[in-house]
């Protein structure tokens, strides 16, 4: 369903951006008109951006986490202009079945720790699509699911986290590194309630709103609302889950972050941290240093 809409987005956006331009040339647009038109099109997303990294700023003006400087607002913001569109008008409608998941068709990788991977909202597994080039080349086991439906409850996404992880087990015979984006991490986090600690090795969550976030306000779907700032959603969550799990989770957070902000709301009392300075939520996922993460721990 993601990749369908996204695909209609972006058909929708080209068609949107050559009727400008054929307009310009055509003289059916005033010079102006157009060229308002043409930068609309081709920059409106980072206007939207900057006004998220305004309002993560003033909002981590009163956070536990240091507050961006200028130049690394200014680095991530660029970042994120480049890396969203790549991500949503590209990887995630056109290519999201490039690379296909480890099956056991391949046969057996025993002795072989896998990377289950799970995305957060408004995506699908295209997202990781750097992340299944690299497992493909290396060697590694892999997963990356799609989360459906895309608006519903995070609560409905339990049964697709456990046939990945269980069939990865089978393959490998060893529990997985799992690595989830966003409110992927809130999804892993509600699977994880209900089945033994031992089904993962570790946990990995990468800007993952652990206790909310202040944007989900404009949300308002389902899977949103359970992601605003100490929603009954969150609540009941973290009062089903085992605190001492938390050992075995990192959390990647950054104070660039314009999507989970205040930035500390990425934390998780009890789990282990690793911030990335100058990091904007989607360029998140591409940084070498969360592949470096996952690495080691497959290793560990």
């Amino acid at each position: 369903m993601i990749a369908a809409l996204q695909r209609l987005f972006s058909m929708l956006w080209a068609v949107a951006f050559i009727a400008a331009a054929l307009g310009s040339l055509l003289a059916e647009f005033s010079a102006a008109t157009a060229v308002s038109l043409l930068i609309g099109l081709s920059l409106g997303h980072a206007l939207v951006l900057g006004a998220e990294m305004i309002w993560m700023q003033a909002a981590n003006r009163s956070d536990s986490v240091r507050p961006a400087k200028t130049a690394e607002l200014l680095k991530a913001w660029f970042a994120e202009v480049l890396h969203a569109p790549l991500v949503f008008f590209w990887r995630q409608p056109w290519r999201c079945q490039k690379f296909p998941n480890s099956s056991a068709a391949q046969g057996p990788r025993t002795g072989e720790r896998g990377l289950v991977l799970v995305h957060g909202f408004f995506c699908n597994r295209g997202l990781w699509q750097r992340w299944m080039e690299r497992c493909q080349d290396d060697g590694i086991p892999c997963i990356a699911v799609t989360l459906e439906p895309a608006f519903g409850s995070i609560d409905d996404y339990v049964a697709t986290i456990q046939a990945a992880v269980t069939e990865l087990t089978c393959q490998t015979g060893l529990p997985p590194v799992v690595v989830a984006h966003s409110m992927g991490g809130l999804a892993v986090r509600r699977w994880w309630c209900d089945v033994d600690s031992a089904q993962i090795h570790r946990l990995i969550t990468l800007g993952t709103p652990h206790r909310g976030t202040r944007l989900a306000r404009l949300g308002h779907t389902r899977n949103a609302r359970q992601m605003r700032e100490d929603s009954l959603w969150l609540a009941e969550l973290n009062a089903r889950e085992q605190v001492e799990r938390r050992a075995k989770i990192l959390c990647v957070y950054s104070h660039c972050d314009n999507i989970v902000f205040p930035a500390s709301r990425a934390l998780l009392p009890g789990a282990a941290s690793h911030h990335l300075p100058a990091t904007p939520h989607v360029a998140m996922v591409d940084h070498p240093a969360v592949w470096q993460l996952a690495r080691e721990s497959l290793r560990v």
